[in-house]
């Protein structure tokens, strides 16, 4: 086992992950990375020991993975689809870690996937439905309102495989759109969106714009020079905090009357983008 496994680096104060936006995938055959994962400017870190590792070399990394929990480290862990082989010893060796934040349960296709998890692991806070397919999207709403489920999150190379979708972004309005009404439906937090593969900062800024305008509030990660691209474009704006902060101040002064049908829609998205800003430390221009 990797000795930096036993000595996890204390990690950075994050925001809540109801709104994190930033979630840095790491295969968990790299332990020697999750020390500078825990210290990187990921909102949520995820320790995967589904894709991203080989069959066989499956056992050896959550090994690695419980241990760092164990050793004090804090992340989410990928675990493999509820339909694997490799299914029911993840979830065993996760209970009572108290290092676990919660599970990101792989090619989610049914309620009972998310449930079933969530009973197995004796009540974990948090099971992140990871919905990869043309059925998982179809069902995403009776997933999305599963006891256990947390949030949602769009696989979108395994839904891209599946259906033979491109990734065009016309073909890839409509998954990324039923993942936000089934959150709304759920009562959950906005869903997280797939990775965005390739180096390309100006790619990645055009993609995580266009998630965050069909509703999507997190994005997947695999790259921790990502990280700072997708916490700024899915953040408020410095103008729009500056707009929230100004309406709200005029609404207390006039004794929070409402003088048309415009306020309440504008009061409560001032109210959503202040409370973003704050927790992301934006400041008004």
């Amino acid at each position: 086992m990797n000795e930096t496994s036993a000595s996890p680096a204390p990690a950075r104060q994050r925001p809540d992950a109801e709104i994190a936006r930033s979630w840095l995938l790491v295969p968990g055959t790299k332990p020697e990375c999750f020390d500078s994962a825990a210290k990187s400017r990921a909102d949520q870190i995820v320790l995967d020991i589904e894709d991203a590792v080989d069959p066989k070399r499956k056992p050896a990394a959550r090994d690695d993975v419980v241990a760092w929990l164990e050793g004090g480290g804090e992340a989410w862990v990928r675990i493999n689809d509820r339909s694997s082989n490799f299914w029911s010893d993840d979830v065993d060796a996760l209970v009572g870690l108290p290092g676990l934040l919660g599970v990101m349960l792989a090619k989610t296709e049914a309620a009972e996937h998310v449930t079933e998890t969530f009973d197995r692991l004796h009540g974990v806070k948090r099971v992140l439905a990871l919905v990869e397919s043309a059925v998982g999207i179809e069902l995403s709403p009776s997933i999305a309102s599963a006891r256990g489920a947390f949030r949602l999150a769009f696989g979108s190379g395994d839904y891209r495989r599946d259906t033979g979708t491109s990734a065009d972004d016309m073909a890839m309005a409509y998954p990324r759109s039923r993942l936000v009404v089934a959150s709304r439906i759920g009562e959950l937090p906005g869903p997280i969106d797939g990775p965005t593969v390739g180096s390309s900062h100006p790619v990645l800024r055009e993609q995580s714009s266009i998630a965050v305008a069909l509703g999507l509030t997190g994005k997947l990660c695999l790259d921790v020079d990502q990280l700072p691209v997708i916490n700024e474009v899915i953040s408020p704006t410095s103008s729009d905090t500056a707009w929230a902060r100004d309406f709200l101040a005029d609404f207390e002064s006039r004794g929070r009357e409402i003088r048309d049908g415009s306020d309440l829609p504008r009061l409560g998205r001032a109210q959503k983008i202040d409370r973003l800003a704050r927790a992301f430390g934006v400041l008004p221009n």
